[in-house]
């Protein structure tokens, strides 16, 4: 009765109106292709999960010693564990917010680095299904009550990522200009750190340790003076040079020679050295080179044989996407950076990279499939125009999928991406159905326009429990919130939603589409009997021999 009174009554108002519920439905596309665009639904590589374990990675300056590091680790610990002071009264039964603290010495995976200056503080939160503060403020305050600490390079504060994501920014800059790269690389920094949600902006060029930097004078060589012989017995005096190896019981024993503690201890020690020359006088360091304090660089990265500087960063997804701040840095600042270095050549890594080439590779996958299902119906319809009746509710489904974005405050990243390709092959089902009524049961009609309402009034009922027993059986995952689901969510918001959206629009949109080809004489209905012509087995009677 309800497909009698209202189903048909509809369609047959969608049909008579067909360029204008044509146009009505390309709106909604467009508005969300526009929802995307304007960033109402935003995009990120891979989905934010609330996981359960934070780490803080801290690097000081090459050179530190391990007690510094030690006080500086504990001013790390002491503020997380004054977050869990406060947030415990508010988790259930008042359990503890932190339940376990581990800090490993010697070990900094983002810095690359290794020795007393470097430490990884790694923190066991209450599961995010039982907690009721979400990671990102967690962190968020764990990075305000540090803030402080001196004698510190960086602290990143950071969570346990789980997927093929990257870091949220990590931008490269190559070139053969050290200086130049380091200037650039500080102005990008310097923008980044401009945007809201951007924290732990950082490069890896990064100061070394103090040294002395030594250059010969003019008049030195003329004493048979050279670098390698002035490097040579500085470093047998401050460091140790192995004269001889003198075998005792079986075993070797190196004889190692150098200055006395006393002589070797201060900056003026240095002054005060003298050089022996090739004829064996002895002559003050400082009357044959400048000694100069300086400071070089801890670790100068290389790719392809070409010098190279990464900067990297964390964004805070409760107030910016990292997408969009990548994006913005590389329309509106990249380009005058480049005007001002022109031989630097700067590339996107991270998430980035990773995102734009699993989209390639999904997106490859989803034309081949377009392509297979096109021929697919191509020989079950006898017809090249028919199929792209059937496939246009495709798109449209597309519609269903933002708004489900919207409903779950979901972006949409690469699972989500992947959920409307397989939907793709969901929702031409229906349209397969209506199409074939239209097509071969239009009865005693004679055209598209008055055979379409009835098909839509005729395949109502097995549309519409084909898709609500679909999205009934993927509500448990949409209303999950374990880590695990998490990871499954976005995908199935675009199935799910973009089901239910495609399951009204293809019994108004298909039929109309249908209509409108009919009217450039692009479609036609088989006559009666056509079908039973196709599908009734003829008997064939034996011959006898």
């Amino acid at each position: 009765v309800f497909s009698k009174k209202a189903v048909e009554p509809v369609a047959r108002f969608a049909v008579n109106w067909r360029y204008f519920t044509f146009g009505f439905a390309a709106m909604l596309f467009l508005l969300a292709v526009a929802a995307m665009a304007g960033g109402k639904v935003k995009f990120e590589a891979f989905p934010d999960l609330d996981g359960n374990t934070v780490a803080a990675r801290i690097l000081l300056p090459a050179g530190s010693p391990l007690a510094l590091t030690e006080r500086t680790v504990a001013g790390v610990i002491a503020g997380l564990r004054e977050i869990n002071r406060e947030e415990k009264p508010r988790q259930p039964d008042e359990r503890d917010l932190v339940r376990n603290i581990t800090v490993e010495y010697n070990r900094n995976d983002t810095a690359g680095e290794t020795g007393p200056h470097v430490a990884t503080i790694t923190a066991d939160l209450l599961d995010a299904e039982i907690r009721t503060i979400r990671i990102e403020e967690v962190l968020a305050k764990w990075r305000e009550k540090t803030k402080d600490l001196p004698d510190v390079v960086w602290i990143r504060f950071s969570e346990t990522k789980i997927g093929p994501a990257g870091l949220d920014i990590e931008i490269r800059l190559q070139g053969d200009d050290l200086k130049q790269m380091k200037a650039a690389s500080d102005e990008l920094m310097a923008w980044l750190r401009g945007y809201d949600g951007a924290v732990d902006i950082s490069d890896d060029l990064r100061p070394g340790k103090p040294e002395f930097r030594i250059r010969l004078k003019p008049g030195a060589r003329m004493l048979g003076l050279d670098g390698r012989l002035v490097a040579d017995q500085l470093r047998a005096a401050f460091h140790f040079m192995t004269v001889n190896t003198v075998q005792r019981d079986g075993d070797s024993i190196d004889i190692d020679v150098q200055l006395a503690g006393g002589d070797r201890d201060s900056v003026a020690d240095l002054d005060d050295f003298d050089i022996a020359l090739p004829d064996g006088r002895l002559i003050p360091l400082k009357a044959v080179a400048e000694v100069r304090p300086g400071r070089g660089y801890s670790r100068i990265t290389r790719i392809n044989g070409q010098r190279a500087i990464t900067i990297t960063g964390d964004v805070d997804t409760r107030i910016a996407n990292a997408n969009e701040i990548v994006t913005s840095a590389m329309t509106d600042f990249v380009p005058k950076l480049l005007e001002k270095y022109p031989r630097l050549r700067i590339s996107l890594e991270g998430a980035d990279r990773k995102a734009r080439k699993t989209q390639k590779s999904i997106l490859s996958g989803f034309v081949i499939g377009i392509i297979g299902i096109y021929l697919l119906l191509s020989f079950q319809f006898r017809s090249y125009i028919e199929p792209v009746v059937v496939m246009s509710i495709i798109p449209f489904a597309f519609v269903g999928a933002i708004v489900g974005h919207l409903v779950m405050g979901l972006n949409f990243s690469m699972p989500s991406l992947l959920g409307l390709v397989a939907l793709s092959g969901v929702v031409v089902n229906n349209s397969i159905l209506l199409v074939n009524f239209i097509k071969h049961y239009h009865g005693d009609t004679a055209s598209v326009r008055e055979a379409a309402p009835l098909a839509s009034r005729a395949r109502f009922r097995a549309i519409l429990l084909t898709s609500m027993t679909t999205f009934v059986g993927l509500l448990p995952i949409l209303t999950e919130r374990s880590l695990q689901a998490q990871i499954l969510t976005p995908l199935v918001s675009s199935l799910a939603f973009g089901l239910v959206s495609a399951t009204f629009l293809v019994l108004l949109v298909v039929p109309s589409i249908y209509a409108i080809l009919d009217d450039f004489g692009l479609a036609r209905l088989d006559e009666p009997g056509d079908e039973d012509e196709k599908t009734t087995p003829v008997a064939v009677r034996p011959q006898r021999t």
